[in-house]
């Protein structure tokens, strides 16, 4: 029995959005009117005078900042492409140490040449080593590759499990790779911490954790489940466009108001907004497939054009 493509759930609901989770074509979904958004605070800038920040007014504030997301990037999606739960699995294992750009421009002829399990698990090394080169450290990830796709072919009947509990025992797949498959893949609900995560959450205060595990736990507590997998695209679509590590672009933040770090980045709105990257900055997306209702343009093909910046 083979992997079929697996749609995620609607915007809004336990997984990830509908439509932009699948490569192959979709239908856009309908566009709602939009609710007024109500005044923000002051930005909550550095030597700004304020009493500690209790934890209940922290979840409000995180909460908010989710739901401000949500207006921000009501497309937001995994910047993979993928057609099955493989496909989404093997992206994620090569996406390590790389952008997903470059993962994106280099599945198409991995998939080609080996489009299931089966066809991975008895593939030359030295073949498939040459196909993921682009993507770095590509001996190690080959070897990931040939040990997860032997173990679903003899363990799991040639398809991607839908348990945490399993994925985690494929070579080379972690918690943060299980959630990005069953969020996105099988509909249930995780937070994936990736670097883009991690930085932004602790920037706001939402923890100080440093652990991928404890942040996702501190994480899973202040939201609600169903928001988990969508909490997750929102951040990493901000920390790789607007929030980024070495130089956020404070002054064209939209959530501004409600962050603890602003002033760590450039706050003069004109310099600020030349920091954009990907759609908001008017560049290609990272998705040579892009879902119907991204408003920003697909990536090009491997070779093709120089890429786009890689959102540090």
């Amino acid at each position: 029995m083979s992997n079929k493509p697996v749609r995620a759930q609607a915007k809004g609901s336990a997984g990830v959005t509908g439509g932009p989770n699948s490569a192959v074509g979709e239908q856009a979904p309908e566009k709602t009117p939009r609710k007024p958004r109500t005044a923000l605070p002051s930005p909550q800038g550095k030597g700004s005078a304020k009493k500690p920040e209790s934890h209940l007014a922290m979840v409000r504030r995180a909460r908010r900042i989710n739901r401000e997301l949500a207006e921000i990037y009501p497309y937001a999606h995994p910047e993979l492409d993928f057609r099955n739960p493989f496909e989404l699995l093997v992206a994620t294992v090569l996406s390590a140490q790389t952008t997903d750009l470059r993962v994106n421009q280099t599945t198409p002829a991995l998939f080609a040449a080996y489009p299931t399990p089966e066809d991975m698990a008895a593939a030359v090394p030295e073949e498939l080593e040459e196909i993921i080169r682009p993507t770095g450290f590509f001996r190690a990830k080959a070897r990931s590759l040939l040990g997860l796709s032997q173990a679903l072919r003899d363990d799991f009947g040639g398809n991607v499990p839908g348990r945490i509990e399993d994925l985690v025992k494929l070579p080379g797949v972690g918690r943060k790779t299980a959630n990005v498959v069953l969020g996105n893949a099988f509909g249930v609900p995780g937070i994936t911490v990736d670097t883009h995560f991690g930085r932004l959450v602790r920037r706001w205060k939402w923890t100080e954790q440093e652990d991928p595990e404890k942040v996702e736990a501190e994480i899973c507590a202040i939201f609600p489940k169903s928001e988990w997998t969508m909490l997750s695209h929102r951040v990493v679509f901000h920390g790789r466009r607007i929030c980024h590590s070495r130089k956020p672009a404070c002054g064209a933040c939209p959530i501004a108001p409600l962050c603890p770090a602003y002033g760590e980045g450039e706050t003069d709105p004109e310099k600020a907004k030349k920091l954009l990257k990907y759609e908001k900055g008017g560049q290609p997306g990272q998705r040579l497939s892009p879902p119907p209702d991204y408003p920003g343009l697909p990536a090009p093909p491997l070779g093709s054009a120089p890429e786009a910046p890689a959102g540090s």
